[in-house]
């Protein structure tokens, strides 16, 4: 009898919904009642169709079917009744809702058993036996055991084995157990699958894509196999044991076996990623097959030292910026508007006298390189000359007569291997100051220097020098923009006279309110023209000459005459899309004006007497407030404008929507604004006279589409002047009062920069100037002075570069030029009771492929500096250029070429 019971308790174990026990399982053998009674009848509440058919309650094929659920666990029953027989030929099932089943008769053994206790009656069915409860939920094994275990008369059962009973090796999908009763507790470990995974997906934007070439394994085969000897083992070694049933916390020796794993793969693709070139655009990284996925792994050193989390955004930046300028850039614009011998004059020495900048010399300075042993010589030099270019640092110096306001690269193809220019603007004097509020003309220099051929990882040969001059009477040049793309034609290019070849299209925004366009021709075609034009005179030392501009851009309409009432053009931006026709200007009182440039309106458009065009804006808008002091075109979309002004706003427009910006923010005074290229947001320079303190300096603020809040890119104890951005690098530099030069790689800005951690491993100084006095150049620091002017500051006093090695940035962190820059941000003092002679007014980036690690910076001291960033070019740059080269060489190979111009190409060596 106690065997009978025992089989109808475990046929009863799951005929209940799930969760509960049934309180009176049928019996194994339903037979007929015994006389006197009434069969009981009783519905069962398990959830199924009404009406099913199954086996016989209390049978071997009922128990079977409900023992699948219990995985892993170890049951007891008699071994009479034929069970193990009959089981075998049941299949597990992974979950089977039970079904409703007949009502069946009363077990005469089960009456017996439930005799006594309470609620029975001789003819009707026995009150269910309580179960104590415990607190949560408990599983149909536990209950079971629970209620085998209770008054149950049976002998010491045998032990039944599900995997046996079953007839398979392998342990059926369900719920495991302990001997205890108690299920495993897997949770834990579940979940740091699962943020591992979450992990992977989220940091894969830091993983370079392998090259298309062919398929290439990601994983080391020694970490494979050790991952799949680890898993073995912990298959092995995963059984009943009590100690083993905790939550999942990784031990010591797990954790040192995967930091080995992890630096061996990471080793293994930092050798591949030299020979891969990211193809993934920034913030949409595509899913890769879980079959041939890696892991996306930045941790380690990169080759020049940095952190390759932070290295990873640069890796990916020359395919980026070369795809999208495919799209966006165009081989030629403006055919129209081409150089032409008849619009430029030279002028004698007498002529040129009233626009040349006012310092014959610049003053006393010295040079000390990082790893390199100088003997503190003092350098002057000379107006428009320069010093030799290093060996080994590859930096170049020249003074050009005055403080620099204004610079611009003259952007070229990529490949094209071409010569670097700059073009610049500085002030007559050393002490010249200029009143913003009000229209002021007077003669200016706009001065063009040719830094020869440049690398990223090799200098030019030969000195800078100054190409030629434009003389002009229009006031200072606050800002200047080269045409982005289809301006410049190689200097051999056949052109009839009076026509030269193009270098390049300029815009320069100057004091009288006026913007000019200017068509530069190639140095080598204008030098044999003054040959031609100057025959028998003096021959001028440098080319200095009278130009008629292109178009003359003013706010203003027909109707309303000349004179402009928006004040100063502080600001100017070419739009950045083929086929570059719009231009845009900001001025003192708020204005932002856009002009058309290749328009044919008459009311936008009037030919002058001699025959260059006056062109009216076809939109204007109030900005701001006060003065726009810059301006920038979104150049993915150029829908999109920025603006930045005197009233502490920033706002971004967008052009088909004028009446109010996207968004408005207002924060410190902005003295100038880069857009990055793939990025929804601006990298800003600000003043310190509105700034809290400690948060002045540079920051990234995203335009308002992600909701970023701004992040922190370098802080600064002076006023930031100027700031540029590399696309190629995916960095930006920036200049300040304090006379420090500094380089920040920015992270991927896609994602939200606050989960960004250590932002000050990110930016390095290029060089710092300081005032010393002459007598310690190299020594210690002593007193500054209270001088006012430039002839009282440079009596006693001397400038002092001291330059950090570029090469490399292997243990940066140690070094004496991060030491002496994390001091500045900290401890440093402004003496805003002197001249700065050491301020950085203008920095720039090389926009060309040809010479994208470079950049040039002057300042107050008039003192222009060229430096190559070696230690930021990639690999990958490095193969897209030789790419880009072998591109234009194959375009460019049948182009017919000039005699006259190689003649005036080696002329113009020779002089200079």
């Amino acid at each position: 009898m106690a065997a009978r019971a025992a089989a109808g308790a475990m046929g009863a174990a799951g005929a209940g919904p799930r969760g509960t026990l049934r309180s009176e399982p049928p019996c194994a053998a339903a037979g007929p009642a015994a006389p006197g009674e009434q069969p009981s009848r009783r519905r069962t509440t398990g959830r199924g169709s009404r009406g099913s058919e199954g086996p016989e309650p209390g049978s071997p094929q009922a128990a079977a079917r409900e023992l699948p659920a219990l995985v892993g666990l170890e049951v007891s029953a008699h071994p009479e009744g034929g069970l193990a027989a009959a089981m075998p030929k049941r299949k597990p099932v992974r979950s089977r809702k039970s079904k409703r089943k007949p009502p069946a008769r009363k077990c005469p053994a089960r009456v017996e058993a439930e005799g006594h206790g309470a609620g029975t009656s001789e003819n009707g069915p026995t009150s269910p036996v309580k179960v104590p409860k415990k607190r949560g939920r408990k599983s149909k094994a536990e209950l079971l055991l629970l209620k085998l275990s209770q008054g149950l008369d049976c002998q010491a059962p045998e032990p039944i084995c599900v995997q046996k009973i079953l007839g398979s090796n392998e342990a059926p999908e369900g719920l495991e157990a302990t001997p205890s009763g108690r299920p495993k507790r897997r949770a834990a470990k579940v979940a740091l699958l699962y943020l591992q995974e979450l992990a992977e997906e989220l940091t894969s934007v830091y993983q370079p894509l392998a090259s298309s070439e062919g398929p290439q394994e990601s994983e080391s085969d020694s970490s494979r196999k050790k991952r799949r000897s680890r898993r073995r083992k912990e298959e092995e070694t995963d059984d009943d044991d009590l100690s083993r049933d905790v939550d999942f916390v990784p031990s010591e020796e797990v954790l040192l076996q995967a930091a080995e794993e992890e630096e061996e793969e990471s080793d293994v693709l930092l050798s591949e990623v030299s020979e891969s070139e990211p193809e993934a655009v920034r913030g949409h990284t595509p899913r890769m097959p879980s079959a041939g996925k890696s892991k996306p792994q930045c941790r380690g050193l990169a080759p020049n030292g940095f952190h390759n989390s932070i290295m990873a955004p640069v890796w990916k930046c020359p395919s980026i910026t070369r795809s999208l300028r495919d799209r966006h850039y165009s081989p030629w614009e403006f055919p129209d508007w081409l150089p032409s011998t008849r619009k430029w004059t030279f002028l004698s020495e007498s002529e040129c006298a009233q626009y040349l900048p006012g310092e014959m010399k610049s003053p006393l300075f010295s040079i000390q390189r990082e790893g390199i042993e100088e003997d503190g010589v003092l350098y002057r030099i000379n107006r428009f000359n320069s010093l030799q270019p290093h060996e080994e640092r590859l930096d170049v110096s020249f003074f050009v007569g005055g403080p620099v306001w204004a610079m611009e690269w003259c952007p070229c193809p990529e490949g094209s291997a071409a010569p670097q220019y700059v073009a610049l603007y500085c002030n007559k004097g050393m002490d010249e100051k200029h009143s913003l509020a009000e229209l002021h003309p007077g003669p200016a220099l706009l001065q063009l220097w040719a830094l020869g051929i440049l690398q990223p990882e090799a200098g030019s040969a030969t000195k800078a020098r100054l190409a030629y001059a434009i003389a002009t009477d229009h006031g200072c040049i606050w800002d200047m923009k080269f045409c982005p793309s289809g301006a410049w034609e190689p200097p051999t290019t056949c052109r009839k006279p009076p026509q030269l070849s193009r270098l390049g299209l300029l815009a320069a925004a100057f004091s009288d309110g006026k913007v000019l366009v200017y068509s530069l021709p190639h140095p080598e075609g204008l030098l044999a023209h003054r040959r031609d034009q100057v025959k028998g005179g003096p021959f001028p030392k440098h080319t200095i000459c009278k130009v008629q501009c292109i178009a003359t851009l003013q706010v203003g309409s027909i109707q309303a005459g000349n004179s402009s009432e928006c004040g100063q053009c502080f600001s100017v931006s070419w739009m950045p899309s083929k086929p570059h026709q719009h231009l845009a200007a900001g001025f003192y009182d708020g204005t932002v004006a856009i002009w058309n440039l290749p328009t044919k309106s008459l009311l936008q458009r009037v030919r002058q007497a001699d025959g260059s065009l006056k062109l009216y804006p076809f939109r204007c808008f109030l900005a701001h407030d006060h003065a726009v002091r810059s301006i920038e075109w979104c150049k993915v979309n150029s829908n999109f404008l920025v603006t930045a002004g005197n009233d502490r706003k920033i706002k971004f427009w967008d052009l088909r929507r004028l009446y109010e910006p996207i968004n408005s923010i207002k924060r410190f005074l902005t003295t100038e604004i880069t857009w990055l290229l793939p990025y929804n947001g601006v990298t800003v320079a600000q003043d310190n006279c509105y700034a809290s303190y400690g948060l002045c300096g540079i920051h990234y603020i995203d335009a308002g589409y992600l909701g970023f809040k701004a992040y922190f890119v370098a802080p600064r104890k002076g006023t930031v002047w100027s700031i540029s951005s590399s696309d190629w690098l995916n960095a930006v530099a920036a200049g300040d009062i304090t006379g420090e030069l500094l380089a920040a790689v920015l992270p991927d800005l896609a994602m939200n920069p606050l989960n960004i951690k250590r932002p000050s491993e990110r930016r390095f100084p290029i060089y710092k100037a300081d005032l010393v006095p002459c007598s310690s150049a190299g020594g210690e620091e002593a007193p500054r002075p209270k001088s006012r002017t430039y002839s009282e500051m440079t009596k006693e006093h001397c400038l002092r570069f001291q330059d950090t090695d570029l090469r490399n940035f292997r243990n940066f962190f140690s070094r004496e030029p991060m030491r002496r820059m994390h001091e500045q941000e900290v401890k440093a003092e402004l003496s805003l009771d002197r001249m700065q002679l050491e301020s950085i007014h203008k920095v720039r980036f090389s926009p060309n492929l040809d010479s994208h690690g470079w950049l040039v910076s002057g300042g107050q001291s008039g003192i222009v500096r060229a430096h190559c960033l070696v230690g930021l070019t990639s690999p990958v740059g490095h193969k897209l250029l030789r790419e880009c080269r072998a591109q234009f060489s194959a375009m460019d190979g049948d182009r017919p070429e000039s005699p006259s111009g190689r003649l005036a190409e080696h002329g113009l060596l020779q002089e200079q």
